[in-house]
């Protein structure tokens, strides 16, 4: 009920008590919909502070810091201007702080459309939120509204008392409901009316948490947090509290819902890669056929296709074989696959432990949240420590992926190309292009001593083939050799360089394996 008629009838007559004999000495904003003037009587100032970007409401702090950047001067024809009265508008939500030479400023506390006008001789000069043009003709004559509070029209009116009483609100309704309203005949509602328009005469001020949120009200009903009986401290107490435990209950929405999204994210995660996993490990027939063709090496003939041979359990198994390649060969390859499993085994074992850990961390995090009570609570169990300022790091000029324990880097456009290939890659790295059309550098980062596979080099082709303007063909040509025989023309365009000893492979263009 801040911005309630009612509220803001007794808050206009406490400063029309407190106001006599001060003048504007300031008036300025120096954040986006916040208006403060400071008013001085020789003695002490008195600050008005007038936010109106979400959450509108006044409040009037003891004290003002004034930024010395970004804050600007505004209303300049009420400076020094001497305090004459107040004028609360009848049933509007509208109050008028009125000063000498017909200066009025006009606070209009209208909600998401609250605004304040500067009048001269009830005629508005000037607003502060420009967005409400229709502000600028707005007549203040008419802002006083009359209402028939007779018996007679609270009959007539029964099926739409909400139009006919605008100034009660949404909070007086909630009031009298919760009293019995409109489960009670005629007479009774009439009667509960005019009990709640009587105390609304003459209020006391509470703030209450109503629904799990902090309220100004007029009524003592809800959980009571605190109780006044000047407007002016309620609202202040009010505004205080209000912004505190909003601002707390933000941040802790906000967390939960990133906890709640972290613990999602690591069961979907854990749950397909323990899939993959399975099916990784149920296939671990690569080392048993290495082995038998080893153990068989004088019995296979080069250029068969495949071969039947007893396992080391007496039971026949079919390998196909490569015809090329001799039968040690053929092991080699088996062997090297076998490797690269227990590469991807231990690899993908790793990732679910870490998104386990990861998950069991967020679910940590959430029963902590739940005990959170106040914003000290909130900044001592997740706020991060402060650390100087460093350099922001530059993001990568590429993607990265990673096949087999090979990380294949793929450019994210011609100039980050042209920094991929000439800064990141070395010169033993493997640099891969679609053949004769515009697309990305992609690098296979060499691993010493290693050879990088043939499936490696397949996987990186058709990333390549994939970023390029052949992406949508069946096959595509892929150029590939290694970067040192890349190199750059004084003059190229962005992306553009000369390829020395290259080989080709055709692929099929693929963004996943």
């Amino acid at each position: 009920m801040h911005n309630n008629f009612y509220f803001l009838r007794q808050l206009s007559s406490a400063l029309n008590k407190r106001l006599h004999g001060y003048s504007v000495v300031s008036c300025f904003s120096q954040n986006k919909d916040e208006l403060i003037i400071e008013l001085n009587n020789e003695k002490e100032s008195f600050f008005v502070k007038a936010h109106l970007l979400s959450f509108a409401c006044l409040s009037f702090p003891h004290h003002s810091n004034r930024a010395r950047k970004n804050s600007i001067d505004l209303f300049n024809e009420i400076i020094l201007k001497k305090f004459v009265d107040v004028t609360q508008f009848e049933n509007e939500r509208s109050f008028a702080l009125n000063f000498e030479k017909g200066y009025s400023v006009i606070f209009k506390m209208h909600g998401n459309r609250a605004n304040i006008l500067l009048a001269k001789d009830q005629q508005v000069i000037q607003i502060f939120r420009h967005q409400f043009t229709a502000d600028n003709h707005l007549s203040i004559t008419e802002l006083n509204r009359t209402i028939d509070w007779s018996k007679e029209a609270f009959i007539e009116n029964g099926d739409n008392l909400n139009q006919t009483y605008p100034t009660l609100g949404k909070s007086v309704w909630s009031y009298l409901i919760e009293k019995g309203f409109n489960t009670e005949n005629q007479e009774k509602n009439w009667i509960l009316f005019n009990e709640a328009l009587q105390q609304l005469q003459n209020p006391t001020f509470y703030l209450i948490k109503q629904n799990s949120q902090i309220r100004l009200s007029l009524f003592e009903w809800e959980e009571v947090l605190q109780k006044f009986n000047d407007p002016i401290e309620a609202i202040n107490a009010y505004f205080f509290l209000y912004t505190s435990t909003e601002g707390l209950e933000k941040e802790k929405t906000s967390l939960q819902k990133q906890l709640t999204s972290t613990i999602d994210s690591c069961q979907n995660y854990i749950h397909k890669t323990k899939k993959k996993l399975n099916e990784i490990t149920i296939e671990t027939q690569y080392k048993t056929w290495a082995d038998v063709l080893m153990a068989n090496i004088h019995q296979v003939e080069r250029g068969n296709k495949e071969v039947q041979l007893d396992d080391f359990a007496g039971n026949k198994i079919t390998i196909k074989l490569k015809p090329e390649l001799n039968t040690q060969q053929n092991a080699q390859i088996f062997y090297r696959k076998a490797k690269n499993q227990e590469i991807e085994i231990k690899k993908l074992s790793d990732s679910i432990a870490q998104k386990q850990n990861e998950m069991e961390a967020a679910l940590q995090q959430l029963k902590q949240l739940d005990t959170v009570e106040t914003s000290a609570d909130f900044k001592m169990l997740f706020k991060e420590p402060k650390t100087k300022a460093s350099k922001k790091e530059e993001p990568l000029p590429f993607h990265q992926v990673e096949y087999m324990g090979y990380k294949i880097w793929i450019g994210r456009n011609a100039v980050n190309n042209d920094l991929l290939t000439l800064k990141y890659a070395h010169k033993d790295d493997l640099w891969l292009h679609a053949k004769d059309v515009s697309g990305s550098h992609v690098v296979v980062k060499n691993q010493s001593g290693k050879t990088i596979p043939k499936e490696v080099i397949e996987r990186a082709a058709e990333l390549a083939a994939y970023n390029s303007k052949r992406k949508t063909e069946s096959l595509c040509p892929v150029a590939y050799t290694q970067k040192k025989f890349v190199r750059k023309r004084k003059g190229d365009l962005p992306g553009a360089v000369i390829v020395e000893k290259e080989k080709v492979i055709m692929v099929t263009p693929k963004l996943t394996n």
